[in-house]
């Protein structure tokens, strides 16, 4: 994709990155972001080190911070199922976004798409949500599933709005009492049972990083 926008000469910068570990932009740049059938794939752990949400957290906190207050980001996504749905959305009000969920086409098997609209700062007057193509019942194919107009409340909502929501930060909690101090005392029995240890260090039990 990259290599045919440099062969049509597009306008402003390209960039080949990893949204996993965040956007690497000076804050406040961004007047606005649209992503296509990419977020879902954070949910996915291709790799042992990956971590989804994780790297839900490091992107949509970097694009609250390189977003202008006010600006906008239409993020189009394929959930596999309501789980992952949950955890963009609550990645996204965490961050600090307003916004919401709009579905064009709800009762259709091949149309449906999904939207995550997002704005950056409170949510006010001006960041109304728009409203989903085929919400009245609409069908865009005679091959879609029926739709006699007799469903319930709760499918025919289409459109979620959230206010941000930033928790209190939790206290981090050891799941295992395996820290510095237990590594130390564990080399010491090695010590006494004649084994080979290397020696210690200040790094030492140091915790290491996901990501370089």
């Amino acid at each position: 994709m990259l290599d045919v926008a440099l062969e049509r000469g597009s306008e402003g910068d390209l960039l080949l990155a990893d949204m996993g570990q965040g956007l690497g932009l000076r804050p406040g740049v961004i007047d606005g972001a649209i992503s296509i059938s990419a977020v879902q794939w954070l949910c996915n752990a291709d790799k042992s080190c990956h971590n989804p949400r994780l790297r839900l957290k490091a992107f949509f906190g970097s694009l609250y911070r390189c977003l202008a207050r006010g600006a906008r980001a239409v993020l189009q996504f394929y959930a596999d199922n309501v789980k992952q749905s949950e955890m963009i959305v609550t990645a996204a009000m965490r961050a600090g976004f307003a916004g919401g969920v709009v579905i064009d086409w709800p009762h259709s098997s091949k149309a449906k798409k999904s939207y995550l609209v997002l704005t950056c700062g409170p949510p006010s007057l001006h960041s109304s949500l728009p409203k989903g193509k085929g919400q009245d019942g609409v069908m865009c194919s005679d091959d879609d599933e029926s739709n006699d107009g007799s469903g319930d409340d709760d499918e025919a909502q289409t459109v979620g709005i959230y206010e941000r929501n930033r928790p209190k930060k939790r206290q981090k909690t050891k799941k295992n009492g395996k820290g510095k101090a237990w590594l130390l005392n564990k080399k010491e029995q090695m010590r006494r049972r004649g084994r080979d240890v290397p020696a210690d260090t200040k790094y030492t039990g140091r915790k290491r990083k996901s990501y370089f």
